[in-house]
């Protein structure tokens, strides 16, 4: 039989399994809804991580009912990113999953930042850092806890042991990619009983399959389960990021770019911190600019019309900066910048082309802002989500950006993952 590898992504709001074959060609996949995450007060999103396993279960079982004359060499994990919650030595949660979005943890956020270097991508609420030392508050055990993420407690159940993470999902845990070792910073804070987690290089072999787990899916025994990392790291690769200079474009609510480097760069202020995958450095950050901006003026149906009438060569004049509301992070962080979406044209389709030049100007000024930090400049943009498929809007940004768009061919992160489990 052929082989093929599975990678296996875990969303907020589903669970998808991908199949593909040595040459990177998709072969299968299967997916399953999730119930939205529980938002008990408010900043507060949680989910019970027992909805993860069975919605892998799930897609596993119907992705292997389709691979008939292929047989799984690896499967590799991908989750949201610091999403978290803390187990036993077993495996067994002992809280909720901790959503990637949940910022209660306010007072924790403030005694990491007591310890945590100011450009330390652990800072903050929504941090796994601080959303750990919470869960620990709420945990009566006098054991030890595990510290897991998403991605890390799906691949612990896949083999039946736990304790294993990788470069990426650790990142807002505290762990130095560039050192390849959790600081010195860390053991002020005092995590005991948490333990943190044994780190890997996103794709290395964590070792087989466990049997009960291959009898339920039908998966082959000597299946390889490898390290992961976080969906956004997972759909760049999807997308096509392998060499310096590669960037990826996510122009779904919000803007987000990614783009190979050969170093790290960070800069916490205005979000921009690096994933490590290999040599390589995954460097990153969002604006709040987006299609959110677009959602709050056209339908669906009127941005298809509207689009058709634009001419994407002839410049607007018009200097958006579109925003859905006051506040910007990234490329300039600003939590008083006010959206500029005035003066109006008549004409709706005019109005349309200004704020889509608008996010365009964003898009050029993120990568400006990553190339100011170190990173080289882009050759390529590759374009996900869902306005990566408006024609128009690609011709204005390659006109805006001086370089050619393309819209990625594979944007799932689950495409990703088994991109990683295949060893790149």
């Amino acid at each position: 039989m052929a082989a093929c590898w599975i990678g296996l992504d875990l969303g907020t709001s589903g669970c998808r399994a991908v199949a593909i074959d040595v040459d990177g060609t998709l072969i299968a996949s299967a997916t399953t809804a999730l119930s939205a995450p529980e938002a008990p007060s408010p900043n507060a999103l949680q989910q019970d991580p027992e909805l993860w396993w069975q919605a892998a279960l799930s897609v596993l079982r119907h992705l292997q009912s389709d691979l008939y004359s292929h047989c799984p060499r690896a499967l590799c994990v991908d989750g949201t990113s610091a999403t978290v919650l803390l187990c036993d030595e077993d495996g067994r949660p002992l809280t909720t999953g901790l959503m990637y979005n949940d910022a209660r943890a306010l007072m924790q956020a403030k005694q990491v930042a007591e310890q945590a270097p100011e450009d330390s991508p652990a800072r903050g609420p929504s941090a796994s850092l601080a959303k750990l030392l919470y869960l620990r508050a709420q945990v009566r055990h006098n054991r030890s806890l595990l510290a897991l993420h998403q991605a890390d407690w799906i691949a612990g159940r896949l083999r039946g042991r736990f304790g294993d993470s990788d470069w990426n999902n650790v990142l807002k845990l505290g762990f130095d990619p560039e050192q390849l070792r959790w600081p010195d910073w860390l053991s002020r804070l005092d995590l005991s009983p948490i333990q943190l987690p044994h780190c890997h290089p996103p794709g290395a072999d964590l070792g087989a399959i466990d049997s009960a787990v291959a009898n339920l899916t039908a998966l082959p025994t000597g299946l390889r389960v490898c390290a992961g990392t976080t969906d956004s790291n997972a759909a760049a690769l999807a997308a096509g990021a392998r060499e310096p200079g590669d960037a990826v474009t996510s122009l779904g609510s919000t803007l987000a770019l990614k783009l190979i480097s050969e170093r790290p760069l960070q800069d916490a202020r205005s979000g921009v911190y690096s994933h490590r995958i290999g040599d390589r450095w995954l460097a990153g950050g969002a604006s709040n600019s987006g299609g959110a901006v677009l959602r709050q003026y056209f339908s669906d149906p009127e941005l298809a019309r509207l689009s058709e009438r634009i001419d994407p060569d002839r410049p607007t004049g018009l200097r958006y900066y579109p925003l859905p509301r006051p506040g910007e992070r990234f490329p300039t962080p600003d939590p008083q910048r006010a959206p500029r979406l005035t003066p109006r044209p008549a004409e709706d389709h005019l109005f349309l082309a200004g704020i889509l030049e608008g996010i365009a100007h964003i898009e050029r000024e993120g990568y400006q802002r990553l190339c100011a930090l170190g990173a080289p400049r882009p050759k390529r943009i590759l374009s996900t989500g869902g306005g990566a498929r408006n024609e128009q809007w690609n011709r204005i940004r390659a006109r805006v950006l001086g370089l050619p768009v393309e819209t990625a061919p594979q944007q799932e992160a689950a495409f990703g993952a088994a991109i990683l489990a295949r060893g790149l």
